[in-house]
């Protein structure tokens, strides 16, 4: 009796051993002395089968030898409730996956002891050949966790974007939803924003069904907006909350009020142009000739893009960015301010360039030596480090959204502050570069090309500001013309 028992704890252990090495041989030897082995294992003090043992090691044909002679083994669990499709999975062995697949396609749907099926530990490891044959083999697959969490909560909780982008690409083809919630109310949109995923968040914004359901709340009420400045501010923080007001994400608290103003407004548009309509028809040829001459106006949708951009609240909405161009221009003409061009003179005395120069140590060379040049290089750089120290004060006090006029002037202080430093830039190479060099570059054949192409483009810059400041004082005027009308005679 004690031999026998030795004897099969023997094959037993022979048997584990024979999963390590991914013997097939072996486990053909022992099958012939006990056709029970596979079946005697599960009665051992081993919480893995040897089809776990094999699984764990890559031994792609000893388990298909194991499933051959006992294909109910692709449902076996271990200790953690984790089955060989689990550890496949998770390791990414996508023939194993195949094998066990083919053995039993219901383990697909087998939950360990944290709720979660093989997909989601492929979802985690983001092995896409693996993620892409579980749900070939179940489509309903896309199960949530123990925490609410569904294989696309996870895709974004372990960074893995191309993961989430193959299972977004299959939504409609496995009939799964995209803005599904967490047990906290989250969508991954809220997940990437938290995790501060810029990548991810992109991507998420470009889907439109996503794009769609941005503005969703949690179970506390706060949008994708609202998580993202609950916190640590930085420019990464900024730049994801440009991403989601160009998309239209907006706070939980604007919402209601947003809903509502832009019903309002729409019917106020709506009434006023039926009102015009029914009180002066313009006649067929005129109204025809008034859309070919506008259709040529507003080419390329350019006339709509500055007007949408001077009546929106888009520096509100960049003010970060502004910020920090503001801020690096003022630190680059500050640093060429307190050390010039050509650097200062190191001692006093008299110096013998173009007459004698009386130097004085810590001035600036070039200020003795070609003053006039030196003097339109200065103000340049002042006044390119005034322009931007002051949009980052009045960024810093704060904008008013509905000025128009303000936001005019900020726009002013920021070309101001871009030429100006341009200019700086020019001067100070002319005045560090030998006669000889600058000849050379002007006569250049690329040199009159970049120039016209500087003149145009601040020429366009001139136009902006022009046609901005003029329609907003012709809206003004018209205001006013109809306030005065409206208002009761004497």
């Amino acid at each position: 009796m004690n031999r026998s028992h030795d004897i099969e704890e023997a094959n037993v252990s022979a048997l584990y051993e024979a999963s390590h090495e991914g013997c097939e041989s072996t486990l053909n030897s022992l099958m012939q002395r006990d056709s029970l082995i596979l079946n005697k294992s599960s009665l051992t003090s081993f919480t893995d089968t040897p089809l776990h043992i094999a699984v764990l090691h890559g031994h792609l044909e000893f388990t298909a030898a194991l499933l051959r002679k006992k294909p109910n083994l692709a449902g076996r669990k271990d200790s953690r409730g984790r089955t060989a499709l689990h550890l496949a999975s998770a390791d990414g062995h996508a023939e194993i996956v195949r094998e066990l697949l083919q053995a039993d396609t219901d383990v697909c749907l087998a939950r360990d002891q944290d709720g979660r099926i093989p997909l989601h530990l492929a979802v985690m490891r983001g092995h896409i050949e693996v993620i892409q044959k579980l749900l070939n083999s179940k489509p309903n697959s896309i199960l949530e966790d123990h925490d609410g969490a569904s294989a696309l909560h996870l895709c974004v909780k372990y960074n893995c974007l191309d993961a989430l982008k193959l299972l977004v690409e299959s939504a409609d083809d496995y009939g799964y939803s995209l803005n599904s919630k967490d047990n906290d109310g989250n969508l991954i949109l809220h997940l990437a924003v938290m995790l501060g995923q810029t990548e991810t968040i992109k991507y998420l914004l470009s889907v439109s069904k996503i794009k769609g359901e941005a503005n969703a709340i949690n179970r506390i009420g706060n949008t994708a907006l609202d998580v993202l400045q609950l916190g640590h501010r930085d420019f990464k923080s900024l730049n994801i909350q440009d991403m989601l007001m160009a998309a239209g994400v907006r706070r939980s608290k604007d919402l209601n009020s947003l809903d509502l103003l832009t019903t309002t407004r729409r019917h106020e548009r709506t009434a006023a142009r039926s009102i015009n309509n029914e009180a002066h028809e313009p006649s067929p040829a005129a109204q025809s000739r008034f859309k070919k001459w506008w259709a040529y106006f507003c080419l390329c949708g350019w006339v709509k893009h500055f007007k949408r951009r001077g009546q929106s609240n888009w520096v509100v909405e960049t003010r970060g960015t502004l910020m920090l161009v503001a801020t690096v221009i003022a630190t680059v003409t500050f640093q060429a301010g307190i050390n010039p061009p050509g650097g200062v003179w190191q001692q006093d005395g008299l110096q013998k360039i173009n007459g004698n120069v009386n130097c004085t140590a810590g001035k600036a060379i070039f200020s003795d030596t070609k003053p006039d040049i030196y003097r339109f290089f200065l103000s340049s750089n002042t006044t390119s480090l005034v322009a931007a120290l002051s949009v980052v004060l009045l960024i810093t006090l704060g904008i008013p959204k509905r000025s128009q006029l303000f936001l005019w002037f900020l726009t002013l202080a920021m070309v101001i502050a871009v030429t100006s430093m341009l200019s700086t830039y020019i001067l100070a190479v002319y005045l560090v570069t030998s006669a000889d060099v600058i000849d050379q570059i002007l006569s250049s054949p690329t040199t009159a090309p970049l120039l016209v192409a500087l003149l145009v483009v601040l020429l366009i810059a001139s136009v902006i500001l022009i046609y901005r400041l003029l329609a907003w004082m012709v809206k003004l005027l018209v205001k006013c013309m109809r306030c005065l009308t409206m208002s009761p005679t004497n």
